[in-house]
């Protein structure tokens, strides 16, 4: 079983990927970009390690890239009926990193008039995994395995799976930025891969969180399994839950204070709206 599942964006047991292609342009399909992991001893080397199988018998396979997230756009999509000030003949763009009291949001969904003025946004963030340790020797052996590279290098410290560290950081954050969101009667999203926010579920309080999600509440969490089809992945929507400020506050017992007005973050937004933004469909 090849520890590495996902190698800039394919299936490593696809048999119809040109591997030495991808190895050569370095890019990420879903962000149409160049893959921005990259070795530090190596700057210009991307690892391109998308999701990874872990756990006993490697029985899990885990997102470890945020991007990875961004497969069909399935995730905006799922957070459109929270536009509830939405209109048909609006048109619906995709803003990334939005800075905001409490921190940067990395994408803003938006619903603008014909004139691109700002009626409605939702809030979204993308979280994976975090890995310790090196993943490097995994990613050698698969090109080794595909006659990529001619010879194996050192064996190097294998990698590992920060599921604390990432629950809390995530968990911190969102107490940050839904104060901004909750004061300005607007949605806030979380996006995770269902392995994730299972942890979150067992590690911290999460009783008072509501199941199925209501639209009242400002915080969603949307929960994404991972399907293998055939020998490609493929997301979909698995649960969503929802919670205030409040609700999150039971999880951390912190404090946060993050006012902005509707008019100034729609000013914000209204500065990174341009054809290149709007969503396809």
């Amino acid at each position: 079983m090849q520890t590495i599942k996902e190698f800039f964006t394919y299936s490593t047991a696809s048999k119809k990927t040109d591997w030495s292609n991808l190895l050569l342009c370095q890019e990420c399909r879903y962000s149409g970009k160049k893959c921005y992991k990259t070795r530090k001893s190596a700057p210009d080397v991307a690892i391109g390690t998308c999701t990874v199988a872990y756990g006993k018998d490697e029985s899990k396979d885990i997102v470890i890239c945020p991007n990875r997230l961004l497969e069909r756009n399935q995730i905006f999509l799922d957070c459109l009926h929270l536009l509830t000030n939405h209109e048909p003949g609006n048109e619906i763009h995709i803003v990334s990193e939005v800075s905001i009291p409490g921190g940067s949001v990395d994408y803003v969904l938006v619903s603008t008039d014909k004139n691109r003025k700002v009626k409605d946004f939702v809030g979204i963030e993308l979280q994976t995994l975090d890995t310790t340790g090196s993943l490097w020797t995994e990613r050698q052996r698969f090109l080794y395995s595909k006659g990529l590279i001619q010879s194996m290098p050192e064996e190097e410290k294998g990698f590992g799976m920060n599921w604390k560290m990432t629950a809390k950081t995530i968990l911190v954050q969102l107490h940050h930025k839904i104060n901004t969101f909750e004061h300005l009667n607007r949605h806030f999203v979380l996006v995770v891969q269902d392995c994730l926010l299972n942890y979150i579920k067992r590690e911290f309080a999460w009783e008072h969180i509501n199941t199925p999600a209501k639209l009242g509440d400002s915080m969603h969490f949307h929960s994404y399994e991972l399907n293998k089809s055939k020998s490609e992945y493929k997301l979909h929507l698995l649960e969503r839950f929802s919670t205030d400020s409040e609700g999150i506050s039971r999880l951390l017992g912190l404090q946060a204070n993050a006012n902005l007005q509707f008019d100034e973050i729609a000013r914000i937004l209204e500065t990174k709206i341009s054809d290149k933004t709007i969503i396809q469909f």
